[in-house]
């Protein structure tokens, strides 16, 4: 056998090594941009960022999420259960717990502290300002020590761990920021830091222990007794029908992921409210694009849990006979998804709605952002600038949603080679998206060609799609997947959509510049529809394979 120190190398390189590459390519793109495009002796200011900023910030807030979920094993659990996300299956390697635990912690520390010192660098290479490399590097080793204690407990209750987890991150990330406000030297936030780490271990030593032992506490009993006189009998573990129970289903499994991950991050995308202050306005609203973009960000990487068929058995890709015998359709399951991934988007934003609000209070930056809203309130009008923010809402509500369905198609087939296809693509898109976006804004002429050239792109891209759901409502239709009035409601749903976001835009667009034809691509583009259809198509492939 393998040393434990190699053991779990392999464990993270084989499992996870397109991950990685894509992310480290993306860092050394972001390094190779600045020393293309930055002049000697040059360095570029925050207030405003130039472009580069959002190069900066956009991989490294990835790749933080990315190790936390990576060295934690949140690919490979349930949050919201009962037991120890832990795998089992490392259970049974002949090693001792201190190593079973250890090595993950020390790797994962490893990956975070040079996470930050690679940012640090960058930063004061690009920019020219000298960022403290100890105690933020100590800080995120810290932070993920503990959100792997954390994890791998075993907790009495269901979706238990989700509210320790994020009551006691935030807790520290609070901490933390109030040290950062009152201008705490170094060396007393590393004497707050350090001794964590032993602690954190401690604790995910003694939780891994517990559960190689199958101790896991349940406390459902007790409430149960208090429930039993207030709920009638007939009414005891009842669904209204199958549909309702397979989506409660749903919900246990993976409809807390997407809360719990926005959760995570948000308090270190506000900490930078905390920096930015009053005196930089622009840097604030940057904050506030970010903290709005995390959601539909975070939503495509838990996608990939949610299109799993079976995430908790062997292969999570292929139909359990558990799941594949149930008295459903095909396209019942996938309803029951839907509903889950609707109830998940909704969480998610609820807490955005509440933190962000707080975060602003906290920091006094109200009164900048309620400055430029009086700006942006003058130049278009109250009613429009209403209609603006609600739709901007809506359609971040939406994009999230979307993020979370329109891979199902590719995860419920259960063909491993499309779903690793998909996520280089999507890796592909992320590395290459930010280059050329500041590309695009440096250079004139490649911005009137591709503004040129946009409706051909968009008239092809218009074309496939309606040509690919041709094709998956004729194989619903024989296949007897979907009644003949489910089909034809959905294409109406789907053909109203298209037609109220179309007279949304003729009326925010109302300018001679663009034509109307433009906006009515776009609006049947955006509506989901191909990939969204194929799912009970993708599902009942895998189901009777």
């Amino acid at each position: 056998m393998r040393s434990p120190a190699r053991a779990f190398a392999w464990e993270f390189r084989q499992g996870h090594r397109w991950g990685l590459i894509a992310l480290a390519g993306y860092v050394l793109l972001v390094a190779m941009f600045d020393f293309l495009t930055l002049e000697p002796g040059q360095t570029v200011t925050l207030d405003p960022p130039d472009g580069s900023a959002g190069l900066l910030i956009a991989p490294f807030g990835v790749t933080f999420m990315y190790l936390l979920a990576v060295f934690s094993f949140g690919f490979a659990g349930d949050l919201a259960t009962r037991r120890s996300i832990f795998p089992a299956r490392l259970f049974t390697l002949p090693v001792t717990t201190a190593a079973l635990v250890g090595w993950p912690m020390l790797y994962g520390a490893a990956a975070m502290v040079s996470l930050w010192l690679a940012l640090a660098l960058l930063v004061r290479w690009s920019w020219g300002i000298e960022l403290p490399l100890i105690w933020p590097a100590l800080l995120a080793a810290v932070f993920l020590a503990w959100m792997q204690a954390l994890t791998w407990m075993s907790y009495g209750l269901p979706g238990l761990r989700m509210i320790v987890a994020v009551l006691w991150l935030i807790s520290l990330d609070a901490i933390v920021l109030l040290a950062i406000r009152f201008e705490a030297p170094e060396s007393l936030m590393v004497a707050f830091l350090a001794p964590q780490l032993p602690i954190a271990y401690l604790v995910a030593r003694l939780a891994v222990a517990r559960a190689r032992r199958g101790e896991v506490p349940d406390w459902r009993s007790w409430f149960a007794r208090r429930q039993l006189a207030t709920v009638p009998p007939n009414q005891r573990d009842h669904f209204p029908s199958p549909a309702c129970a397979q989506a409660w289903f749903e919900w246990r499994q993976r409809g807390a992921s997407l809360p719990v991950w926005v959760g995570i991050l948000l308090p270190f995308e506000l900490a930078l409210l905390f920096v930015a202050g009053t005196d930089r306005p622009a840097f604030v609203f940057y904050v506030l694009v970010l903290v709005l973009l995390t959601p539909p960000v975070i939503a495509a990487f838990v996608a990939i849990s949610v299109g799993k068929a079976d995430p908790l058995g062997r292969d999570p890709y292929g139909m359990a006979p558990f799941i594949a015998t149930r008295p459903l359709t095909s396209a019942a399951l996938v309803a029951a998804k839907l509903r889950m991934t609707l109830w998940t988007t909704l969480a998610a934003w609820l807490l955005v709605v509440v933190v962000v609000p707080l975060a602003l209070a906290l920091s006094g930056t109200w009164p900048v952002v309620i400055e430029r809203a009086s700006r942006g309130i003058e130049a278009v009008g109250t009613p429009r600038a209403i209609v603006l923010v609600l739709l901007l809402f809506l359609a971040l509500i939406a994009s999230t949603w979307k993020q979370l369905v329109q891979g199902l198609c590719i995860g419920l087939a259960g063909r491993v080679w499309h779903i690793r296809a998909n996520a280089a693509v999507l890796l592909s898109v992320l590395v290459l998206i930010g280059p050329f976006a500041d590309r695009l804004i440096e250079d004139q002429e490649l911005r009137v060609a591709l503004w040129n050239a946009l409706p051909w792109i968009l008239a092809g891209l218009m074309v496939v799609k309606s040509a690919a759901a041709a094709w998956v409502a004729t194989r619903l239709y024989h296949g007897r997947l979907v009644s003949d009035r489910t089909l034809v409601t959905g294409a109406a749903v789907w053909l109203v959509g298209v037609l109220v976001l179309y007279a949304l835009l003729v009326w925010l667009v109302d300018t001679p510049l663009i034509a109307r034809y433009f906006l009515l691509l776009v609006a049947i583009l955006a509506i989901p529809l191909a990939r969204l259809s194929a799912a009970p198509l993708a599902l009942a492939w895998n189901r009777h394979r």
